[in-house]
């Protein structure tokens, strides 16, 4: 279940990526107390999808444009989901017949000063979903820490509240009013945050992430008959890895770019990913069939990891969707990270590749079969979820014996998408997915 969060926390997951240009992935499990009356302890699982570029950055629940990005002063331009809301599932009995209040998404403009002493940072956000049509500003203080493999944030930040934004998810509206439940509306206010935040580096790429926070409400919410705590206790655990710098790599030995293009079929309801992965199940659909096809371009991170036949390769991939008259037809845009395998016994004769793809889709409308699936049961899609791209290749050139085809490659694979058990809030709390089997060709160039 995942955690309706009221914390004025400004990013505790950033500075995770150790070099500039780098891309990461990892995951965080943060327990929280719920606000809302009888709703208890919850927990949500936080992808983390991380990329530090010159100009663009990506993390986890954020990402955005940097607008300027000195040493000292970095101002940025990004959206970011708000992670607050009603329970996804099981619902309490305070919140019965009340309108689901949702995650909003939040436009909004960041300035961080660094110094010696500690950051200053301050936001404004607007909800730019159309949920809760509310406004935010955010005030903190950082100090960053570091003694070998070991890193501390301690954080205060405040944040700043408008009635729109605390009626929407505090409040009771005249509608909703019971005997048992007045109707109420908090109006604006201001709640506070203490955190205390660290890592630290197993190895080079991989650290061990840990935090915990506290949240004060604003007395107003507090007051509300569907909140049952002011003071909101969190804790963060989980591990990401670096993938390093991406420009490093790109300059010291002149890697190739890759192009991809798939064309691919869905599978059954049944066909899930691990009766794909083990054969169990490679047909497609045959009941409301629908259809993919792509580009994806890669480039290189990392070659020939510690001299294993070992790479990884960034992603960006874009899909169209052939729905076939069952809805309307859509792209999404696909970010992920891929590790290929090639040291097979037989790869010197027929280089044959392993890989496996993690990252992140966003959809410009749910797939019809997880639309249709979601709607079984009750539950709305989501239009961002987890991807995962396994694939198995073999050089077309070794095949055919032609050097001009030796880094072309001709394989299977499947186009996943998933929402993590519905256990993440990030993901739309989704329960299932979609599954393409495809063919690809794919070309380094």
């Amino acid at each position: 279940m995942a955690p309706a969060r009221a914390d004025a926390s400004l990013e505790p997951l950033t500075n995770i990526l150790s070099v500039p240009g780098s891309a990461g992935l990892g995951v965080v499990t943060h327990f929280e107390r719920s606000p809302y009356l009888e709703a208890g302890n919850r927990y949500d699982i936080l992808p983390l999808y991380l990329y530090e570029g010159e100009r663009f950055f990506l993390h986890a629940n954020r990402g955005g444009a940097k607008l300027l990005n000195g040493d000292a002063q970095r101002v940025d331009l990004f959206v970011e989901q708000r992670l607050e809301g009603f329970p996804a599932d099981r619902l309490p009995a305070s919140l019965a017949g009340m309108a689901t209040r949702d995650s909003g998404i939040d436009l909004g403009l960041s300035w961080r000063w660094r110094q010696p002493w500690g950051t200053l940072q301050a936001e404004l956000l607007h909800d730019v979903g159309g949920f809760s049509k509310g406004s935010e500003a955010r005030l903190g203080y950082t100090y960053d820490w570091r003694s070998g493999p070991w890193s501390l944030r301690p954080s205060l930040s405040v944040a700043l509240r408008d009635a729109r934004l605390n009626n929407y998810y505090y409040g009771v509206r005249d509608s909703e009013a019971t005997p048992g439940r007045a109707a109420y509306a908090p109006g604006a206010g201001v709640n506070t945050s203490l955190g205390l935040f660290g890592s630290y580096d197993l190895s080079q790429r991989w650290r061990l992430l840990a935090g915990v926070s506290a949240t004060v409400l604003d007395r107003k919410i507090k007051d509300s008959p569907i909140v049952q705590k002011r003071v909101l206790p969190g804790v963060y655990v989980g591990a990401a890895y670096d993938f390093g710098g991406h420009q490093r790599e790109w300059a010291q030995d002149g890697s190739p770019t890759y192009f991809k293009l798939l064309y691919g079929k869905s599978t059954d309801d049944g066909c899930h990913l691990i009766k794909i992965l083990t054969a169990q199940c490679l047909s497609t659909a045959t009941v409301n069939p629908t259809s993919i096809s792509a580009i994806q371009v890669g480039k290189p991170f990392l070659q020939n990891v510690n001299g294993w036949p070992l790479d990884f390769v960034g992603y960006a991939g874009l899909t169209s969707h052939n729905e076939r008259g069952l809805q309307a037809n859509g792209v999404q845009l696909d970010l992920f990270m891929k590790a290929f395998y090639s040291g097979f016994p037989w790869s010197n004769r027929v280089k044959t590749r392993l890989g496996m793809g993690v990252g992140v889709s966003l959809a410009q409308r749910a797939p019809y079969i997880e639309a249709s699936s979601q709607a079984a049961s009750g539950k709305p899609a989501s239009r961002l979820l987890n991807y995962l791209d396994p694939t198995i290749d073999v050089s077309l050139g070794d095949l055919l014996g032609s050097r001009v085809l030796k880094d072309t490659f001709i394989g299977v694979g499947v186009s996943h998408r998933s929402g993590i058990f519905g256990s993440s809030r990030v993901l739309g709390n989704v329960n299932g997915g979609s599954n393409y089997l495809y063919t690809y060709v794919e070309s380094a160039l």
